[in-house]
């Protein structure tokens, strides 16, 4: 139960001043439903402006405070026009206030001629005339922006306005108490870094990097602290142990030998599940390296002790394919697998059901419908969770309960990541690495063109489609915002679907569910020639027939990214091409990248030189949708302090009493902060 002393960040936005349901969802939108949600919802960055006595002093894209006298209102000639207010400096420079559409009721009221007025905002040219496109403050005095002067800039959604939420920020700041210290004493002191109050506000108020340190850190200890608990938990949890005698597993009709890599990992799982401690382990493997194959091995070793073993997907449409792909392979061995989705209704949802419940069924697969309370097992000794990062780990400890016994978890993802960040995501697990890739697999020409061809490139693709191949198009983003450059997936489907009719199917993470797998399932079928997509395809189905990939705007994405939509391609025998559109103004970083995509087709690599590259941001270019993504704490931090927030959730755990205790009691509040509060129910009381 969350400590009382938390409750006020809990509450709703609502409960603030001037919040509501017209400003409620902008924040919504944001994921800032709480005052909680406000108080990390940190500035992007700074505008720092300087104070000048007249326009001479100051230069062009340069942002200013400075006295200027409105002269004259021009309204637009036609409605869609700028409403502009000419104004005078002291010396009789005339500069434009320039106001678009609602914001000019705004000037009107702000702004009237002969007074005047103190303005901040930043400086341009418009023709031969200095303007200030939408002033980001008028005062009427110039002691009513002495506070302006550096002023924080945060991540908006359509309706909200800057000094709407500072404001509210600053009613949550009121809100926050002090805290008790969790972090290690001496490691405090070593840092120099402030209180965890102390840290919030300075971070809202101006560039203060020991801050912003100390609450990404706050985040990587409740995150390393949850892990370890899930992990010690889970070593004191009774298990079944399981071992195969390999009569299943010598009959399977596999498509290549396994790779070095496949029989390591089988190996590595196979000792494990010989464990009474249930195993946690993670499969990490490029798209195409065998996941699914070495997931099927540890499966039957379960079947063959006379257990029974569950796969995840995340969507239903991606079970159905693994549904289809093992029963393909076990069909020598007998094993009768069988396919639960939200889908099945009625006799057959119960027959399955009762297979599952008398052990007739051996191997089950499915979306989350195969945990839900209805469905019983007779012995469900091993669960597969197929492309994990969308599962968050609270949703993996539920399904620990539908054992006898907890059973043992195989995690996979076709995720590269970093090493030096797989203990921020992954500290409760063993990790096995599949890095070759199995015989008979061609590599997929990258070839890097400017968004200027684009012509070309749909010429291409029209021949492609002509000799009856299919084709991806991915874009960076759902729908395009007014004034930003970046493709959209619905404008690029649009124009594609005028020139290739219904060969020609979207897909979005927008969309409602059926509607998505519908376009899905049409592609899978080979009925649709051309997918247009965003990155929700990374978790994809296999089309053999897919040879081409186009992702538009590529370096606006992640290397890791990259790698894993161009491996939707090249899953048949034909040579296959992923072009990288690229837009004009390409930074010396950006061309480093790209040309990295060319020369490699090791994810793994890929990751850590995007990781040198960038240093910062996302390194997967998108959020994961698993709950358990870092809000605060970036890459760059999380690579330099996950290993120190590591280290000292360890020595509270073992040294320092874990949750008891001063410090202990502390670090619950840090865990319900950050909502690891899982960790703390798996304490025996809680």
């Amino acid at each position: 139960m969350r400590p009382d002393r938390l409750n006020p960040l809990f509450a709703e936005t609502d409960s603030l001043d001037g919040v509501g349901p017209k400003l409620k969802k902008p924040l919504d939108k944001l994921g800032l439903t709480r005052v909680r949600d406000l108080l990390y919802h940190l500035p992007e960055r700074f505008v720092t402006r300087r104070s000048v006595a007249d326009l001479d002093q100051a230069g062009e894209g340069e942002q200013i405070v400075v006295a200027l006298t409105p002269i004259e209102h021009r309204a637009p000639r036609s409605g869609r026009g700028p409403y502009r207010v000419l104004a005078q400096d002291a010396k009789g420079n005339i500069c434009a206030l320039t106001y678009f559409g609602r914001a000019s009721y705004t000037a009107k009221k702000t702004l009237p001629v002969g007074e005047t007025r103190w303005v901040a905002g930043r400086l341009d040219r418009y023709g031969d005339m200095l303007q200030i496109v939408h002033p980001d403050h008028v005062a009427e005095s110039s002691s009513g922006l002495t506070g302006k002067l550096v002023e924080p800039v945060y991540r908006l959604a359509e309706g909200l306005t800057q000094p709407k939420i500072a404001a509210l920020a600053a009613q949550a700041l009121a809100r926050a108490p002090e805290m008790p210290e969790w972090i290690d004493p001496g490691m405090f002191d070593k840092q120099g870094w402030p209180g965890w109050r102390d840290a919030l506000v300075l971070t809202h108020k101006d560039e203060h990097a020991l801050a912003r340190d100390r609450l990404a850190y706050d985040e990587l200890l409740a995150n390393a602290l949850a892990l370890l608990l899930v992990r010690a938990d889970n070593r004191r949890r009774k298990g079944q142990p399981v071992r195969g005698d390999g009569r299943l597993r010598r009959e399977l009709a596999l498509p290549f030998p396994l790779t070095g890599a496949q029989k390591r990992s089988i190996a590595e799982i196979e000792a494990d599940l010989a464990q009474e401690a249930p195993m946690l382990r993670l499969l990490q493997g490029d798209v195409g390296s065998g996941k699914t194959v070495v997931a099927l091995e540890a499966m039957l070793i379960a079947v063959e002790a006379g257990a029974q073993a569950a796969l995840l997907a995340p969507t239903e449409i991606l079970a159905r394919q693994h549904f289809e792909t093992l029963r393909r392979m076990a069909k020598p061995t007998g094993v009768e697998i069988a396919l639960l989705t939200g889908r099945d209704k009625g006799r057959a949802r119960e027959s399955i059901l009762m297979g599952l419940l008398d052990g007739s069924i051996d191997i089950v697969v499915g979306t989350h419908a195969i945990f839900q309370d209805t469905v019983s097992y007779r012995n469900l000794a091993l669960v597969v969770i197929d492309e994990q990062h969308r599962f968050g780990v609270s949703q993996r400890l539920q399904l620990a309960q539908k054992g006898k016994r907890a059973p043992h978890t195989l995690a996979m993802t076709a995720t590269p990541i970093p090493r030096t960040l797989t203990l921020a995501q992954y500290g409760e697990m063993d990790v096995s690495r599949l890095d070759e890739m199995p015989p008979g697999r061609q590599a997929i020409d990258t070839v890097v063109v400017s968004l200027e061809r684009l012509p070309e490139v749909v010429d291409r693709l029209a021949t492609q489609l002509e000799a009856g191949a299919q084709a991806y198009w991915v874009c960076p983003m759902v729908r395009e915002n007014e004034g930003d450059d970046i493709a959209a997936a619905e404008a690029r489907y649009a124009a594609l679907k005028a020139r290739f009719g219904d060969q020609v199917v979207l897909v979005h993470g927008q969309l409602k569910p059926e509607l998505k797998d519908a376009a899905m399932e049409r592609f899978a079928d080979g009925d649709a020639r051309l997918l247009v997509a965003t990155t929700v395809i990374e978790v994809g189905v296999d089309v053999p027939n897919a040879t081409l990939m186009v992702i538009e705007q590529a370096e606006r994405f992640g290397l890791a990214q990259l790698h894993q939509l161009r491996g939707r391609v090249g899953r048949g025998e034909k040579k296959s091409v992923c072009l990288l559109l690229r837009g004009d103004a390409l930074s010396e970083t950006g061309k480093q990248r790209l040309a990295l995509m060319r020369e490699t087709q090791d994810g793994f690599r890929l990751a850590e030189e995007d990781l040198e590259l960038r240093g910062g941001g996302e390194l997967l270019g998108t959020r994961q949708s698993g709950e358990e993504g870092f809000r605060v704490a970036d890459l760059e931090q999380t690579q330099r302090m996950a290993q120190m927030a590591q280290d000292d959730a360890r020595l509270l755990l073992e040294r320092d009493g874990g949750l008891t205790g001063e410090r202990g009691e502390a670090a619950r509040l840090l865990l319900y902060l950050f909502e690891r509060d899982w960790g703390v129910q798996l304490l025996r009381g809680g």
